[in-house]
């Protein structure tokens, strides 16, 4: 008989898209969930779950929160260790920081430990799956799925390819990328929680030739998710189009090469122009905000409101370690403030909505993950909506639930998170 657990608390989940009308009417708000093996099997009133699952393992969280495991849809597990580096625009940013700290993924030792030691400090804070780009060496990939696979995470990882503009140590070729992508996409790729991501890192690093390869890979492979970088900084783009003489904008640079597509993911995407805007849209490519990283290296303000009203597919991310935080929590409060700052200000179920099912859509796994409901995958997080005393006496004055979750959402850190699930089992 399959193992039942039924947990109690204010159970959070989304009904539609809080962007699309009143916010709050997008939510629903239950008593309790069952988890039977590694699914929710049930959703409703305390009274009728416990009645239905007389046998299940009862949980009670009170007036906790219950929701829908954080998805991370952008990040570098590979900078885990020089997170937070210190005054850096993004391209001295990669020199400086990230490529000395990428070539020593070369060790399998140094990925394996640097692989565990992420996945720790984000089911901490709350993420049960990630989007993750590796560094060019193959091992980097195996020990980041092979730490995942032990944990039952369902998580996107791929091969980062770069064969110029990068030092000696840290470049592929245009032949070498795709033979190494392609036999770790053949190896990894939908094997129990896994999938694997085309990876160029972005066109500045990437010879036309390379693109080409990954194109033509994607184009073997449309089931995989692409994922890169566009629009991040003005210097950047600057760059870009000195690189591309005759690409009509960034996004021209991937277009060109079979490197557009509905299963893409682009990073960043600040500063676009109107067709880069319109031919996104049309292909329903996945653009993923990372407000803590467009602050920290001051790469511009993410038009939340204005790509939104668009039709546009938008995830959230926490871009460590260009982002100052593997905290989803800490990201939210970021795209509030950055939204503030456009005069767009989110509502608190528009942030975790952000956090949850819209990265799932990002990464085309809505379907299995990012909210709750009867047949979706068990993963979880608890919230303590009272987890510091700074936190607490502006929760007990709160009127309504999205009073009391908002001081969360911008004070909260890894105290606030009371418990987490993965694949129905808790960490």
């Amino acid at each position: 008989m399959a193992m039942q657990t039924l947990l109690k608390g204010r159970i959070l989940s989304f009904s539609n898209s809080p962007f699309d009308g009143d916010p709050v009417a997008a939510t629903q708000q239950d008593e309790a969930l069952v988890i039977s093996d590694h699914i929710i099997a049930a959703v409703g009133s305390f009274d009728d779950l416990s009645a239905a699952y007389p046998q299940a393992d009862v949980i009670d969280h009170g007036n906790r929160v219950i929701l829908a495991g954080f998805v991370d849809a952008h990040v570098h597990f590979p900078q885990t260790a020089m997170i937070a580096s210190w005054g850096k625009r993004l391209i001295d940013w990669l020199n400086t920081y990230t490529f000395p700290e990428e070539m020593r993924f070369a060790d399998s030792a140094y990925a394996e430990e640097i692989a565990n030691r992420y996945l720790d400090l984000t089911a901490a804070h709350g993420t049960t799956t990630m989007c993750s780009f590796a560094t060019i060496h193959p091992t980097s990939v195996d020990a980041f799925f092979t730490a995942a696979q032990s944990r039952s995470q369902r998580v996107v990882t791929g091969k980062t390819c770069m064969d110029r503009n990068a030092p000696e140590g840290l470049r592929d070729t245009a032949q070498s990328s795709y033979d190494h992508s392609k036999t770790l996409l053949d190896k990894w790729h939908g094997v129990d929680r896994l999938s694997y991501a085309i990876t160029p890192r972005f066109s500045p690093t990437s010879t036309i030739e390379q693109l080409e390869a990954m194109g033509a890979l994607w184009a073997e492979h449309p089931e995989c998710l692409m994922q890169t970088h566009l629009s991040e900084q003005t210097d950047e783009i600057a760059w870009v189009k000195s690189l591309f003489p005759n690409a009509r904008d960034y996004l021209d640079t991937y277009e060109t090469y079979g490197l557009l597509g509905r299963r893409g993911l682009y990073g960043h995407a600040i500063h676009l122009e109107q067709r880069e805007r319109d031919r996104l849209r049309e292909h329903d490519a996945a653009l993923v905000h990372c407000p803590t990283s467009n602050t920290f290296i001051g790469s511009g303000l993410f038009d939340m409101a204005g790509l939104m009203a668009d039709g546009h597919r938008i995830g959230l991310a926490t871009d460590t370690g260009g982002g100052s935080s593997f905290s989803m929590l800490r990201t939210m409060a970021a795209a509030y403030e950055i939204g503030q700052l456009r005069g767009t200000p989110m509502h608190a179920a528009q942030l975790l909505w952000l956090a949850t099912v819209g990265s799932a859509r990002a990464l085309h796994m809505d379907d299995v993950i990012g909210n709750i409901a009867p047949g979706k995958e068990a993963d979880l997080v608890v919230l303590d909506l009272a987890s510091t005393p700074a936190i607490s006496q502006r929760s007990d004055r709160a009127s309504d639930l999205w009073e009391a979750i908002f001081p969360t959402i911008m004070m909260g850190d890894d105290r606030a998170i009371t418990e987490v699930w993965i694949n129905g089992k808790r960490r």
